[in-house]
């Protein structure tokens, strides 16, 4: 998925944090709602990736909505965390140095690291169980204290 778009280590050792942020928002998706599978987050990490794909490359804003409303929900947790990723690099920055491409590479990262942990079974929640097994630490907390910068 997404051939074009290229993640080096480099990258993955930058935006650590907002990797780490955007695991959890799946993450507590998952665990709010227990009926959720693989297919759901990728689904929806798909979704969230071909609108910021059209946003860096044409710089319309057009959002790729699912009918499913549990999706919506994940896609909403998922933009919430990166608003408050902004929003703390503000703060302890004075300015905002994450780009859209880096989040459109971010969530490719994970949409790939997804389809490489699930079973591609229907009700697969390897994904989900790996998300929450990498995140555990996080149980209590909520995105400003895993977005420290």
């Amino acid at each position: 998925m997404f051939p074009e778009v290229e993640i080096g280590e480099q990258f993955l050792y930058e935006r650590e944090h907002l990797l780490l942020g955007l695991s959890f928002a799946l993450a507590k998706s998952a665990r709010r709602n227990r009926t959720l599978t693989d297919r759901d987050l990728i689904a929806t990490v798909t979704a969230l990736a071909k609108t910021y794909e059209t946003m860096v490359n044409s710089s319309l804003i057009y959002e790729q909505r699912t009918a499913n409303l549990e999706q919506q929900a994940i896609a909403s947790e998922i933009e919430q965390m990166v608003k408050e990723f902004r929003e703390a690099e503000h703060k302890h920055m004075g300015l905002t140095r994450l780009r859209d491409s880096e989040v459109l590479k971010a969530l490719v990262f994970l949409l790939r690291l997804g389809l490489g942990r699930t079973s591609g079974r229907p009700k697969s929640r390897a994904f989900v169980d790996f998300l929450w097994c990498r995140t555990r630490r996080g149980r209590k907390q909520d995105y400003r204290s895993l977005i420290s910068l």
